[in-house]
């Protein structure tokens, strides 16, 4: 059982490049060193509270996919092995658990998105004009509904603000096919993979987004990979299609937001306790059904 203190923010005397909605990022010259905080972001807001336990899930469950997917394509990762850190980063307690040494990227402006399954975004998209990101659906689906096959739908990533999902030709014009195509190619086999391991262990992953860059040439998996910050975990065994799902992942902070009236604009409010607290169980509950260990 994890029982560190919700850590909203790090501060390591080292060099700051900068503070993401979960990640703060240190400049280590030729790396990079990822600090998960327990901050969490709702409607493109960061909240006021931080989840328990959180920062260290995102690490561990994204180390379990960089491990099980190695063979798809590489990733950014150095080392988690605080031991193996310089030494100006390794003496701070903070990184145990919660941080990773990282290659320099350069990150393409794109986030890589699966959807297995009808929701979100998508499912109000569909709605509309029976497409999602210009690809035709069959009529008649409903949220939460299975796709007949997993459909790769990018957003542009924005820095502040929502990301705005847009159609494969969009990002063929500005980053150009070969590398679209690689994009949109490795996107649905990780996916796929991810899906139909997850599936062994009682879990849906309905859908989630990846994100690439370029080190020396070669494209690999960066930032976090298939963890309930980036997808919709469902527990398969309460699956039932045609409204919203059980989820192990923040739904259920959107979902008391919604109920409580926030108008989506920063500031965001604090969480209740008990929200928090569930909420840190939820992403725990995801790590142990998809890797097997208690965090």
């Amino acid at each position: 059982m994890c029982q560190d203190e919700v850590l909203l923010k790090s501060k390591l005397s080292l060099s700051l490049a900068g503070r993401g909605k979960v990640r703060d990022i240190y400049d280590l010259g030729d790396s990079l060193l990822f600090v998960a905080t327990d901050r969490i972001s709702a409607f493109d807001c960061v909240l006021a509270s931080g989840i328990p336990c959180k920062g260290r899930v995102l690490t561990q469950l994204s180390l379990f996919w960089f491990d099980f997917l190695k063979d798809v394509v590489p990733s950014h990762l150095i080392t988690a092995n605080v031991e193996k850190y310089p030494r100006r980063a390794s003496r701070h307690p903070s990184v145990r658990g919660r941080s990773m040494l990282v290659r320099k990227a350069q990150m393409l402006p794109v986030e890589c998105v699966a959807r297995g399954y009808l929701a979100g975004s998508a499912f109000k998209e569909y709605q509309t004009n029976g497409q999602v990101c210009g690809i035709p659906l069959p009529p008649g689906l409903r949220d939460g509904d299975r796709l007949p096959e997993p459909i790769f739908t990018p957003a542009t990533k924005a820095v502040t603000g929502h990301d705005v999902n847009v159609p494969f030709r969009y990002i063929a014009n500005s980053l150009g096919v070969d590398v679209a195509g690689q994009l949109r190619d490795l996107t649905l086999e990780i996916y796929s993979r991810a899906a139909r391991y997850a599936e062994t262990k009682g879990i849906i992953i309905a859908d989630t987004k990846f994100e690439f860059g370029f080190v020396g040439g070669e494209l690999v998996l960066g930032d976090e990979v298939l963890t309930p910050d980036s997808s919709r975990f469902w527990p398969a065994e309460s699956y039932r299609s045609g409204g919203p799902q059980f989820s192990f992942d923040k739904q259920f902070v959107r979902d008391y937001l919604e109920s409580i009236g926030w108008n989506k604009q920063p500031p965001a409010p604090p969480l209740p306790e008990e929200i928090a607290v569930k909420t840190g169980e939820k992403y725990r509950q995801a790590y142990q059904a998809i890797t097997g260990r208690e965090l």
